[in-house]
């Protein structure tokens, strides 16, 4: 029994450190995580934990994302981060340079991105980015580019604004600075010419790093919650919350007070945003954990 609320108190307090260091750090954070379709983690010294809305990032942070899944990051100067299904992004060399320059390094190990500038603030920001796909290197100052890395190819396209691409085996840095022109390298191959994509294409290749409605999403500030199931005994609510996060699902568990003293455990989703999104994550759970009957309800 010992060794049970040992693991139950240590679970209380993983939620309420990620929550309180959301909080107390959103002003501060080099990166925020907006927007969250599961599953995903979050990798940090070694430890994976479900990634979750609020959540403040750090310099070396991995985040991960499975099969249908997508994420949205703020950086600190306003730009966003949008990743695909089954992408690995590294986050490296965040950080305020001098004259209040933001600094980051983003390694797409593979999966696909898109980055663009003052989707969370108007303001002019000065800003050094350099956005790593597999084998190509991206210089990014204001603008909006998409790109993917895959078994068969690296690819960055330009949507608006300027880039300067660069790969170990072309021996110039090359400027894009016409919306739609791309870049691509097979793999095990010099990089192929700049080319340019149609209009078609690039909105099926938005859509891929593009959060969907209807897919059960939680987002910062989001006010609905699905209660995978209430117990009595500690033991199963715990043994189900280390299953769903394991699952990359943002778990917590809620202590309620039984008449006659004593409690019961909730384990739940929070910051669902909204009913459609609470209805879709129920029943996408219930079928994945073999729940019984989850609620959905509004805090």
């Amino acid at each position: 029994m010992k060794h049970s609320t040992r693991f139950l108190i240590a679970g209380f307090l993983l939620v309420s450190t990620f929550s309180v260091a959301a909080a107390s750090q959103a002003n501060r954070a080099y990166a925020l995580v907006d927007s969250v379709q599961m599953p995903a983690w979050v990798e940090r010294n070694g430890v994976r934990q479900p990634l979750e809305p609020g959540t403040a990032l750090r310099d070396h942070d991995r985040l991960v994302t499975g099969a249908d899944a997508r994420a949205l990051i703020q950086l600190a100067e306003g730009s966003a981060v949008k990743l695909g299904e089954n992408t690995q992004l590294d986050l490296n060399a965040l950080g305020w340079r001098e004259n209040r320059v933001f600094a980051a390094v983003l390694d797409v190990a593979k999966g696909a991105f898109r980055f663009t500038t003052g989707l969370f603030s108007k303001r002019h920001q000065q800003r050094s980015v350099n956005v790593r796909i597999a084998t190509i290197t991206a210089g990014i100052r204001g603008t909006d580019v998409w790109g993917s890395a895959d078994a068969e190819r690296d690819l960055v396209c330009l949507l608006e604004g300027r880039i300067t691409v660069s790969h170990p085996q072309d021996d110039e840095v090359r400027e894009l600075s016409e919306a739609l022109s791309f870049y691509t390298v097979p793999k095990g191959e010099a990089p192929n010419p700049v080319g340019r994509v149609d209009e078609e294409q690039v909105i099926k290749w938005a859509a891929k790093t593009e959060v969907q409605p209807g897919s059960g999403y939680t987002r910062r500030g989001g006010r609905w919650v699905v209660e995978l199931a209430i117990f009595d005994g500690k033991d199963d609510a715990l043994a189900l919350f280390d299953r769903t996060r394991a699952a990359g699902y943002a778990a917590h568990i809620k202590p309620r007070p039984k008449q006659g003293g004593g409690y019961r455990y909730s384990v739940r989703v929070n910051q669902l945003a909204g009913e459609p999104e609470a209805e879709a994550l129920a029943e996408k759970l219930k079928l994945l954990l073999e729940l019984s009957a989850p609620v959905v309800t509004k805090q």
